[in-house]
């Protein structure tokens, strides 16, 4: 039975599940209850379990959980953590008890399974524009009536589709909507401020539909020119305070109070500090960060984000720690420099980065992992191998054999949990302790 704080969900029925043989990174011969995985003593270092296996060390995610709550509470925002990033109900249950006002999802599907365990507050970060997907959504809030979603639209067509399925679709209350501010070139959203606040006068004008703020993702503001990154994101930020105000000015909000939110995984700091002086409005304005790869960070693009978040904040904000690691197996040594490892582009993230190879362990040793030298790296992946480069002439060379273990961070934590149905929860010497659920 997994021991994080649950946050009031209904997780019961996942350690209740039977669990078959086939199920990736378990050593599985006969069937096992899931609740049962933490008293079979498995340990990934002496190779107990089946191999890739993710695993995600437990004491990282509480810190990871604490930090960014203590973090929100000082800076005076709430969070809504993208759950795309784990699509896991025991990780959404942990953040909500960690003080998370609610849950980001991007599809009506994953709306769907968040509230099949109790999640009583979504904000869907994308256009709700298919037919089906905007009935399925209406069809919850039909059916209860106090669960809260709030949705996106950027456009005049989008708030019509919207506003048509509200009028067939008699609910208890009107459905909540952002307008998106976007950026040139980039994903959606409304490209100048003239076209938010025409689609914000048009969500007001329908009956059914609530102007609830706006939002915006400043995480695509990435280039090789750092210092011009952090002026367009203060820019984007400074320009959806803006839209607030103007619309409050035009009367256009009804709820009691006002919603402006953005802030992925790279830029948190700054969009805490940009919402803090929204002030004098009609209402009170809530501040929403959507950051999600902070649960568990990572040893690549965030990791460096993060430096540079604690650059900025000359020192005081550093303390997320990498909690997600994928291990393989050594499965040949075709070459002095090359091992081929027993994962692929199936079992970890390479859009961002490829893994970085942290550790070894050989399990008929002592059972500790030792680290591996900077320059080892993990060159390419395959479907199902990664060639790990060794650096010619150090001792690995010769020493690192078919069968040792190896174990590797990742760049990127979303398109690492999508490829894994289940991940397992280890303690500091990496023995099992529970599992935990994704479902994409």
């Amino acid at each position: 039975m997994h021991t994080l704080p649950h946050g009031g969900l209904a997780l019961s029925s996942l350690d209740e599940q039977l669990l078959l043989p086939g199920i990736k990174g378990l050593p599985l011969q006969a069937p096992l209850r899931q609740g049962a995985i933490g008293v079979q003593g498995w340990n990934v270092l002496r190779s107990d379990t089946s191999f890739p296996v993710a695993v995600l060390k437990e004491s990282a995610l509480r810190h990871n959980l604490a930090w960014m709550h203590a973090f929100c509470e000082r800076h005076g925002v709430s969070l809504a953590p993208h759950g795309k990033t784990t699509m896991s109900p025991q990780l959404f249950g942990a953040q909500l008890a960690n003080g998370a006002w609610g849950i980001t999802l991007a599809t009506a599907t994953q709306v769907q399974v968040a509230h099949r365990f109790g999640v009583r507050r979504v904000l869907l970060a994308n256009q709700l524009v298919a037919r089906a997907d905007i009935a399925a959504l209406l069809a919850l809030l039909q059916g209860d009536p106090d669960f809260d979603c709030i949705v996106l639209a950027d456009s005049q067509v989008g708030v019509d589709r919207l506003a048509q399925a509200v009028a067939a679709h008699r609910l208890a209350r009107p459905l909540p909507v952002l307008v998106e501010l976007g950026l040139a070139g980039k994903r959606a959203g409304c490209r100048s401020d003239q076209e938010a606040m025409a689609v914000a006068r048009a969500i007001a004008a329908v009956d059914g539909l609530a102007l609830a703020g706006f939002e915006g993702y400043e995480g695509l503001l990435v280039s090789d020119d750092r210092a011009a990154d952090l002026r367009q994101v203060d820019d984007f930020l400074a320009r959806l305070v803006g839209l607030v105000r103007g619309a409050d000015a035009e009367g256009w909000f009804a709820a009691s109070e006002i919603l402006v939110s953005a802030g992925g995984s790279s830029y948190f700091d700054l969009v805490a500090r940009g919402f803090q002086d929204v002030a004098g409005l009609s209402r009170p304005v809530r501040a929403i960060l959507r950051s999600g790869c902070y649960l568990t960070s990572d040893h690549g693009m965030y990791g460096r984000h993060l430096a540079e978040l604690d650059a900025r904040a000359g020192g005081q904000e550093q303390g997320l720690r990498p909690a997600l690691e994928v291990w393989s197996c050594v499965q040949s040594r075709p070459e002095p420099t090359l091992a081929i490892l027993t994962m692929g582009k199936r079992d970890a993230s390479y859009d961002a980065d490829l893994p970085v190879p942290l550790h070894t362990a050989r399990p008929d040793g002592d059972g500790a992992p030792a680290g591996l030298p900077a320059s080892c790296a993990i060159v390419k992946m395959n479907d199902q191998h990664a060639y790990l480069r060794l650096p010619e002439g150090d001792p690995l060379c010769d020493s690192l054999a078919v069968g040792d273990l190896v174990g590797c961070g990742i760049s990127h934590p979303c398109t690492t949990f999508d490829k894994w149905p289940l991940l397992l929860a280890v303690d500091d010497d990496y023995t099992v302790r529970y599992a935990l659920n994704t479902f994409f």
